[in-house]
Formats: structure tokens, sequence, C-alpha cells
């Protein structure tokens, strides 16, 4: 099953390091396919922290978050509510 949404970066200081290791850590421990996509660029692999970076996503951003496996929506809900966190107000 393939599961997409869209969602927007909550952290204040966009998607840099640190939260960005987060995602990437979270999507690699999903142990599924998962890609992001900044507007309607193209996909990258969520699973790899210079892709996931190199899309520069700041704070308000939309990116569309896709996985494939069988708990695709339960992944999905678990990114997306990581990506829409400010992780910068901790």
């Amino acid at each position: 099953m393939t599961a997409s949404r869209t969602v927007r970066i909550g952290s204040s200081h966009g998607l840099h390091a640190r939260p960005a290791k987060l995602f990437v850590q979270r999507a690699k421990d999903a142990g599924v396919p998962v890609t992001i996509a900044k507007d309607a660029g193209a996909p990258v692999d969520a699973t790899s922290i210079l892709a996931v970076i190199s899309q520069g996503l700041e704070h308000g951003d939309y990116v569309t978050v896709t996985v494939d496996g069988p708990s695709a929506e339960s992944v999905l809900d678990d990114l997306a509510d990581l990506l829409s966190t400010d992780h910068d107000a901790e």
C-alpha cells in the first residue's frame, strides 16, 4: 500500500541538521521506502540525510511525504507529526 500526505514544515529554522536527522532516522526505522518532495519537485530518498538537507526546507514550506508498505498510514502519521513540530522551540 502506498500513502502520501502534504505536510507543512513546523521547525522555525526549517529542516536543518537536527530535525533533519530526527526525520531521516525515523524514516530509516520504518523499514519501508519513504520519499520526501518539496512542492512539485522530484521526490528524494527520505533515508538519506544529504538528500533531505539538499531540499533546503524552510519553516512553512510544504512537502509531500510518500510511504510504500503495509504500515504506510501509521508511518506517515509519525513522520507528518515529526515534520510539523517546531523542534527549535524545545
